[in-house]
């Protein structure tokens, strides 16, 4: 395993964590939680446009706080978009290309290796180091090897507590027999498994030590395959829906709605609201209905958006976002819609200013401090959100969003073979590749990217042809390679 520099490829360098001392600690440092979905789609909650589905807990997070319209999660697939949100590195540099399978014989293409590595600098090790209490529960996905001392597991990466899974609630999300509390497996439990994720959560808030801040990591399994849901929300579903398994969808969705609700209510009857910012996201669009053969529960819609899961175009990546900061956002952006562009990537940068930590200059950060926009400030981002994912489903292998601005690349006119991992023998591949076939789309006139404007445009052509190749060739050269 190397990394791979501009002009040669160097030898890993540890960045000691010295230089990540607090600035300041106060008892005034807000308290942090993220909930990220499972495959959720930027159409399925009812505050982003469902006519159907039941979403009030998070409908009523959106109206006390901040609905960002153009939120975009580091990946269009699960396991690089967890280590881009941990990070605030794009996965690509910590050579997270695709969904981490669990390990097994070896493959030549070193995907059974593949893993967020113990280098790697994560929220949850910052706001540690910070004094802040940490905890993760749900779905982890960032290793091959889960619970094995071969890899880094979540308590290395910075979580006092965790119980999680490597990949999907099994054998589904009812009664699920694969999670694991701090390095022991807990066998079958009873239930769903966002409730039974946010049992989790709400225990350990109800036992955090007031003292010190904390930061929370929900990561539920829904509305991913195997979809199971309560057969009482089912019933109310049924008479809307096309098919049962739309009814177990729509289902499922509240269900895991409900169970954000649980969170809300036990940090309100600690009082710990008053101080809390809380971020709801995805990891990636919707799955594709029937894409293989147990996806055929997944009604999950684009809304707008062109494309699914897996894809380059919007919908495969642009994903709700919700900001929520009792008593701390300006009167007029309480319920209010912003349409800047912001990331996943944004939340390290973020937390580390709202802890009063002075983020880390290296290894590069790839998100912007987004904390001006919680003032009514603008942000000016100083690079442009890029993405290469070498398996998707459509040609382009590359996007970026640069202002109004979605750029779609292919890699050789498209000749490039898809790749879910990149090693010596592949790297040329990517490396070498000319940037082809440029598409632009106006994302404040056509969300659906529909009317490619490239040709009509040769000037702009030029200028974001040249930004994307540069990003791209950077991107690729800071990229690890197995």
């Amino acid at each position: 395993m190397n990394h791979l520099s501009l002009a040669h490829r160097i030898p890993l360098i540890l960045i000691p964590l010295a230089f990540l001392t607090p600035i300041a600690i106060g008892s005034e440092r807000p308290n942090m939680v993220v909930i990220l979905c499972d495959d959720l789609g930027y159409g399925d909650l009812g505050c982003y446009g469902h006519p159907i589905i039941k979403t009030p807990n998070l409908n009523r997070l959106a109206k006390g706080g901040i609905r960002f319209t153009d939120c975009y999660s580091a990946a269009p697939v699960c396991s690089p978009s967890r280590v881009g949100l941990l990070t605030g590195r794009s996965p690509n540099r910590a050579g997270v290309y695709d969904w981490i399978p669990s390990a097994g014989k070896p493959v030549a293409n070193k995907r059974h290796l593949v893993h967020m590595q113990r280098h790697e600098k994560t929220i949850a090790q910052h706001l540690q180091q910070a004094g802040y209490a940490t905890c993760q529960v749900g779905k982890w996905h960032c290793n091959s090897e889960f619970n094995q001392i071969a890899q880094p597991q979540p308590g290395d990466f910075g979580f006092d507590h965790w119980f999680a899974t490597q990949n999907n609630a099994s054998p589904s999300h009812a009664d699920p027999d694969n999670f694991v509390r701090n390095g022991k497996a807990v066998g079958r439990l009873q239930g769903f498994s966002c409730q039974i994720v946010a049992s989790e959560a709400t225990e350990w808030l109800e036992n955090h030590n007031r003292s010190s801040p904390f930061f929370l990591f929900v990561a539920f399994h829904e509305p991913h395959e195997p979809v199971a849901s309560p057969k009482s929300i089912v019933e109310t579903y049924r008479p809307q829906a096309t098919t049962e398994d739309e009814a177990q969808y729509f289902a499922n969705v509240e269900n895991m709605d409900r169970a954000v609700g649980r969170i809300i209510e036990t940090l309100e009857k600690l009082k710990l609201d008053q101080n809390t910012v809380i971020f709801f996201t995805s990891d990636n669009g919707p799955e594709t209905l029937n894409r293989y053969r147990s996806a055929n529960r997944s009604y999950g819609q684009p809304g707008p958006l062109r494309g699914m899961k897996l894809h380059t175009t919007e919908a495969g990546f642009r994903v709700p976002g919700i900001l929520h900061w009792k008593n701390h956002l300006p009167k007029h952006l309480v319920g209010s819609t912003n349409p800047t562009p912001i990331s996943s990537l944004d939340l390290l940068p973020t937390f580390c200013e709202l802890a009063s930590i002075k983020a880390p200059s290296e290894p590069v950060l790839d998100g912007t401090n987004i904390h001006p926009l919680l003032q009514g400030k603008k942000v000016d981002r100083e690079r442009p959100l890029v993405w290469a994912y070498y398996n998707a489903i459509n040609d382009a292998r590359v996007a970026m969003r640069h202002h109004q601005w979605k750029v779609l690349a292919k890699l050789n006119g498209g000749n490039v073979k898809k790749l879910t991992n990149i090693t010596d023998e592949s790297l040329p591949l990517i490396r070498d590749a000319n940037l082809t076939d440029i598409e632009i789309y106006d994302l404040n006139a056509d969300i659906a990217e529909q009317n490619n404007i490239a040709d009509n445009h040769p000037v702009l052509k030029q200028s974001l042809t040249e930004l994307l190749t540069d990003e791209y060739r950077n991107l690729v050269a800071g990229s690890f390679v197995w």
